[in-house]
């Protein structure tokens, strides 16, 4: 267990923020993970601007919009994650005020639905988003501390 502790990092790129509940939020990420009958082997949060990340979805996506998140998916196994999640504070920031729901909350929600993706969860077509709606709701529910 320490070792899938230590084996989900945070960092911050072009921008500041402070996360509260570090160790809470791992073991949320952990038993997330176990749930879905998968083990964290490496997962890194990275924390960054509007514009690092347009930067990395022009580069590696070929898309030229700004997005809260990008997920790169580096796994070998079904089983094990090891994946890499940059998400945007900016984005965080605006989508809060436009759903009236606190930034907290709102970057819990795309920490786990980057960490869905990672697990198998799509969102492309509207059933696979329903069903991501549907397990981020889950998970968001079973955090066991305040967001």
């Amino acid at each position: 267990m320490a070792n899938t502790i230590r084996g989900i990092r945070f960092f911050t790129e072009d921008c500041s923020v402070v996360l509260k509940n570090k160790a809470q939020l791992r073991d949320w990420f952990i038993n997330t993970a176990r749930a879905e009958g998968n083990r964290i082997k490496e997962l890194n949060y990275v924390f960054c601007s509007d514009a690092y990340l347009l930067e990395m979805n022009q580069s590696y996506l070929n898309h030229d919009t700004y997005t809260d998140i990008i997920t790169f998916d580096n796994s070998k196994t079904d089983e094990n994650v090891l994946g890499d999640i940059f998400i945007s504070i900016d984005r965080i920031k605006e989508n809060a005020k436009n759903f009236g729901v606190s930034e907290t909350d709102e970057l819990h929600r795309v920490m786990i639905h980057g960490l869905l993706h990672l697990l198998g969860y799509g969102d492309k077509s509207k059933t696979e988003k329903a069903k991501m709606t549907e397990k981020e709701n889950h998970y968001l529910a079973l955090r066991s501390f305040v967001a």
